[in-house]
């Protein structure tokens, strides 16, 4: 059988909204309905309904007019989100990609990534951090390969 994606919340969409109220949290201390739809271009019902359905997976602690807050398994969730979100990010500026790229390659790809596959990503990233050099001979085997510069 071949081995599930491992998503941390079982949903692409509830992983977007997860990484949606951790960073209105940490932005301004608080997550309402209003700014995260605001944050994900949804409609405030379709926010509503999302908030309900994770207030029942215990992954939020959501009362209405009073805001959302992250359950303590919300929060491993989301941080874990994030942290790929982070990495691929930084994995792929090094390659000198455009921001547009970068942005929607890692959106599709952070919620689908392996662990295993993760960490070799980030020891990759650190390895072409910590030696300039490989970095280089990396870039330049890029372009030599795609005749250009990469988009």
């Amino acid at each position: 059988m071949p081995a599930r994606s491992q998503r941390t919340s079982g949903s692409v969409a509830m992983d977007d909204y997860l990484e949606q109220i951790l960073h209105l949290i940490e932005a301004k201390g608080y997550a309402r309905a209003v700014d995260i739809s605001k944050g994900l271009g949804i409609s405030q019902a379709s926010v509503t309904n999302m908030l309900r359905r994770l207030d029942s997976e215990g992954l939020v602690k959501h009362e209405k007019y009073r805001g959302t807050v992250l359950t303590e398994e919300g929060h491993r969730i989301a941080r874990a989100i994030m942290e790929r979100h982070e990495t691929l990010t930084r994995f792929l500026r090094f390659f000198q990609i455009q921001e547009d790229t970068i942005y929607r390659d890692v959106e599709g790809m952070e919620h689908h990534i392996s662990r295993p596959t993760l960490a070799v990503i980030r020891a990759i990233a650190d390895t072409l951090e910590a030696n300039p050099a490989f970095l280089a001979e990396a870039r330049r085997r890029i372009e030599q390969q795609a005749g250009t510069a990469p988009q």
